[in-house]
């Protein structure tokens, strides 16, 4: 999935972790993405990784010790001034407890202190270092004074030792600096429930029936909606490895399963969200309330086996001929109660002439919002990384037009604001 950051400025410190080499990485995201990108590193970063590749990669000169000049805008005061976000990535166990305790005894703390945009911290140390009862107090002072934490990953680490403290992936970070960048007020704290996926009902242990859905759609949505800052729970019978980690899934096979957990989840999206206190708001505390939003993008089976059988059914034991009995699953957009949320649902059509009035007849035999339709052809198939959708509301249509689906997905949540 690609992100459209052109416009967004970006300045990336970076600190003395054996992980630095991960920034490249992270920096090559940014670039790919349209980003403008600009670094400073500590005395103790350039000992593992040297500032001219940084600056090879950037095309922006680096902003270390030696570097630092006031005949220009290389220098801790003035290159964070226009920047969007200011990510730390690493951040060892000696600068979040320095940046907690307003020390600024090197260039990147000096660039921290006088920073007053947005700063995500990426944490990078051995396990004791980040467990240490310091550095815990010092991550909870930091995310009470605005600061957002991108959590470490529990593997092996550089010294040897399993644990909590590994950098995160340089896509985790890309995908949290993207939310930071992208959300909005509208979307943020928003619960959102998405669906997708092709249900499998299974015949036997090792059969089932099922459609080509690949699920990349309702992947898209829920990316999408994640980093607009939407609450979002994915049901899916999906594969949703290149997700957001942070995205709530749910995994399920069949139509029923989806059901009883769509369900529960807009239950749950129902009664809010609790806010959290800030050293700008220190009395946030309690319920956010905003409509709750269901995307039914699944592709659900409409029959399902009357009799799914254990184990695997033998080929000599069926026959020449195999004839299943099925009956039809509940209709999930018909059986839940929309009543409170807005709810989109999603149309695919392989007949040109009644596709689209078949998708128009959502809104009133199901009782939705709003429908995208999209006609499946050789050029429009499952599966496909592009998709071409018109939204239909308020007795209107409005074709999106065929791009990436990631792209269209942020088109779609554009016109859902509208309802």
């Amino acid at each position: 999935m690609s992100i459209d950051l052109t416009g967004k400025k970006i300045v990336l410190g970076i600190t003395g972790s054996i992980s630095a080499y991960k920034a490249c990485d992270i920096v090559r995201l940014f670039i790919r993405s349209g980003a403008e990108v600009r670094v400073v590193m500590s005395e103790a970063a350039c000992e593992f990784i040297a500032p001219l590749t940084l600056e090879a990669l950037t095309r922006n000169q680096v902003l270390t010790k030696e570097t630092q000049s006031w005949a220009n805008s290389l220098n801790h005061i003035e290159i964070t001034r226009d920047c969007d976000l200011f990510v730390i990535a690493p951040a060892t166990a000696n600068t979040i407890n320095k940046m907690a305790k307003g020390i600024a005894d090197n260039i990147l703390l000096e660039t921290v202190l006088a920073c007053n945009k947005p700063i995500i911290i990426a944490p990078a140390a051995n396990t004791n270092m980040l467990e240490n009862h310091q550095t815990k107090n010092s991550l909870k002072m930091l995310a009470v004074s605005d600061i957002s934490i991108i959590e470490p990953q529990n593997k092996l680490l550089a010294c040897g030792d399993t644990g909590n403290g590994a950098l995160a992936e340089p896509s985790e970070i890309f995908w949290e600096c993207s939310k930071i960048l992208l959300k909005e007020s509208f979307w943020e704290n928003r619960r959102v429930v998405v669906t997708g996926g092709g249900t499998r009902e299974k015949i036997d242990d090792v059969r089932f029936i099922s459609n080509y859905s690949s699920g990349k759609m309702a992947n898209s949505i829920a990316t999408a909606l994640y980093l607009k800052g939407a609450d979002v729970c994915l049901i899916t019978a999906a594969k949703h490895d290149e997700l957001p980690k942070n995205i709530y899934t749910i995994d399920v096979e069949s139509a029923s399963e989806m059901l009883d957990f769509t369900v529960d989840a807009l239950r749950v999206a129902k009664k809010g969200i609790m806010s959290k206190p800030s050293l700008n708001n220190p009395d946030a505390i309690g319920m956010i309330q905003k409509e709750p939003y269901l995307f039914m993008v699944a592709a659900v089976a409409d029959f399902t086996p009357s009799y799914p059988q254990v184990g695997k059914i033998k080929k000599n034991d069926i026959g020449d001929n195999w004839e299943i009995k099925v009956k039809q699953n509940p209709d999930i957009l018909k059986t839940i109660n929309k009543n409170g949320i807005k709810t989109v649902a999603f149309k695919a059509e392989t007949d040109k002439e009644n596709g689209l009035k078949n998708a128009y007849d959502l809104i009133e035999t199901k009782g939705v919002d709003a429908v995208c339709y999209n006609h499946i052809s050789d050029e429009n198939s499952f599966g496909s990384n592009e998709n071409e959708i018109i939204w239909i509301a308020d007795e209107r249509e409005i074709a999106l037009g065929k791009k990436d689906k990631l792209s269209l997905s942020l088109d779609i949540l554009n016109m859902a604001k509208e309802l």
